[in-house]
């Protein structure tokens, strides 16, 4: 028996499997305009389709969907199954508000009531 495929075959195949990835996949990375679609993602990197994906390097962010979740330094790392993969020098929880920089007191007061 053989498991030769003709190469149209084989490349229906592996593009009925990206598309599959793009869809289940909420993850997303933005540089500068540009928005790429996530398709693996994992503790020291993640893919993105080769055909899309430039030569990223520098400052992106990761969205999951609207929700903004890390600002991160990467660097592009290797192709491997038509996926291109990046690998993050730094990947910084992304915050809705700056840190504080002094102690807030328990008891101070949250806001201040005016004189009518």
């Amino acid at each position: 028996m053989t498991t030769f495929l003709p190469k149209e075959v084989a490349d229906g195949l592996e593009a009925a499997r990206k598309q599959a990835l793009r869809k289940k996949s909420r993850l997303r990375v933005q540089a500068g305009l540009e928005t790429l679609t996530v398709l693996k993602y994992w503790d020291g990197g993640f893919s993105v389709d080769l055909e899309d994906a430039p030569k990223l390097r520098g400052l992106v962010d990761l969205y999951d969907g609207s929700i903004h979740l890390y600002q991160c330094l990467i660097v592009a790392s290797e192709e491997e199954d038509s996926e291109m993969r990046y690998e993050f020098k730094r990947n910084t929880l992304a915050v809705e508000s700056a840190p504080l920089d002094f102690e807030r007191a328990e008891n101070a007061p949250v806001a201040l009531i005016g004189r009518s």
